[in-house]
């Protein structure tokens, strides 16, 4: 059987991506190399929490229009959306991971057929489309030598990233504007040909190189603007002004518009995505390079905060509110926030208690450092209060139980 489409990477990006195609009448072959992804999708189920997926993926899968598989399947189109993590070197502890990108791109090898379209979706550095061109041609000269000529001719390669928030992904992957980046102009037609089947948003043709630095620029934008609030965090620490009063005043101003502090930056995109950029230009991404190191070292100042709380107590419970990397999801990526309940867990200053009600279990970095337990159950016990991620649940508590505890609020929800 071929496919219209087979999308490389079940995860946050590919599962949704894989099923609103399918929902509009593509027939669609997932691709993941972890068994229970594949089982679990094939059942109509999700490994993932996102809203409304649970059912878009059932409906896919119940109408047979969308099946998963450990390997691809032959298809008119390929989307690629695999992480792209760090690769920590000798000189560069930032230095960008294209290993899952190369290994899905070589799996293509036997499957693909003369003017397929090859998409990468997966966040990368700028010139990723032109190896993902080189590692394919270079694995089909090894299994399939005497098509590479006329494969070499046909096929098609664009960069198409993603450009969908957590807790939005099923509305944004219809409504947003797309960037269709090729290798060449008759590949990003395709590209923009192909998306045009979902997307209601306008598609904009551009080349690749354009595609995958517009996506780090509007990510490493965020990070700098995420910097400067929290900068102003520890500034306002120091001179004792309230952060959350000052930015409500200065963005009362109809010409400034500044972001929110936190306890640093996650998530696989804004943490991620700037040190791409100075990776390609590390002599002239001073800026870029300042922001993700000031939000870098955010977590840290919380910790100090918390140790002086902590100072007051024998041996305090320190409650922690939220593990994810932002409200209500359940993405540990990058999470600052799992950075700081490690560090404090390692350093043994008090009972630590978490409280994270959108995951199942604990990640393993912190399997028997700390205790789990309800919101309401964590504050009664607590001495000190820290609140890591804004989750809704949060925001709605009682704040009569904070009578007497010490509160560390790195998101401003209870001010």
């Amino acid at each position: 059987m071929s496919y219209d489409l087979c999308v490389l990477g079940l995860g946050y990006i590919g599962l949704p991506t894989a099923s609103v195609f399918a929902t509009r009448g593509k027939k669609v072959f997932g691709v993941d190399v972890v068994p229970n992804v594949v089982e679990t999708i094939n059942r109509g189920e999700i490994h993932i929490e996102e809203p409304d997926l649970d059912v878009l993926v059932r409906g896919a899968v119940l109408s047979g229009n969308l099946r998963a598989g450990l390997k691809p399947e032959a298809a008119d189109a390929y989307i690629v959306a695999v992480p792209t993590p760090f690769r920590p070197t000798v000189t560069n502890p930032k230095a960008p991971d294209l290993g899952f990108v190369e290994a899905a791109t070589r799996s293509l090898a036997n499957v693909v057929k003369l003017g397929n379209l090859v998409i990468l979706e997966s966040t990368s550095p700028v010139g990723s489309t032109e190896l993902m061109r080189d590692w394919l041609l270079d694995e089909l000269e090894r299994v399939r030598p005497s098509e590479v000529q006329d494969l070499k001719q046909s096929l098609l390669f664009a960069h198409c990233p993603e450009r969908i928030l957590p807790g939005q992904m099923l509305k944004e992957l219809v409504a947003n504007d797309r960037i269709a980046g090729g290798l060449t102009p008759a590949a990003a037609e395709a590209a923009r040909d192909l998306y045009r089947a979902v997307c209601v948003g306008e598609i904009h043709l551009t080349d690749s190189r354009t595609a995958e630095l517009c996506k780090l620029t509007e990510n490493a934008s965020r990070d700098v603007g995420i910097a400067f609030a929290n900068e102003l965090s520890l500034i306002c620490d120091r001179l004792g002004v309230d952060v959350w009063t000052l930015i409500s005043l200065a963005n009362r101003h109809p010409r400034v518009k500044i972001l929110q502090p936190g306890p640093g930056v996650g998530g696989h995109c804004i943490a991620v995505d700037p040190w791409f950029i100075v990776e390609a230009a590390p002599d002239l991404s001073r800026l870029i390079r300042t922001a993700r190191e000031v939000n870098d070292s955010k977590p840290e100042f919380v910790l100090q905060q918390i140790r002086r709380s902590a100072s007051r107590f024998t041996n305090p419970i320190i409650a922690c509110l939220g593990l994810t990397f932002k409200a209500d999801v359940d993405d540990l990526r990058e999470s600052p926030a799992i950075e700081i309940v490690h560090k404090l867990a390692n350093e043994k200053i008090g009972r630590i208690i978490v409280v994270e009600p959108h995951i199942q279990k604990i990640p393993n970095l912190l399997l028997g450092k700390v205790e789990i337990a309800t919101a309401e159950a964590a504050i009664n016990a607590a001495d000190i209060v820290v609140v890591l991620v804004n989750h809704l649940e949060f925001s709605n508590l009682d704040r009569q139980k904070l009578n007497r505890k010490l509160v560390v609020d790195t998101r401003g929800i209870w001010r």
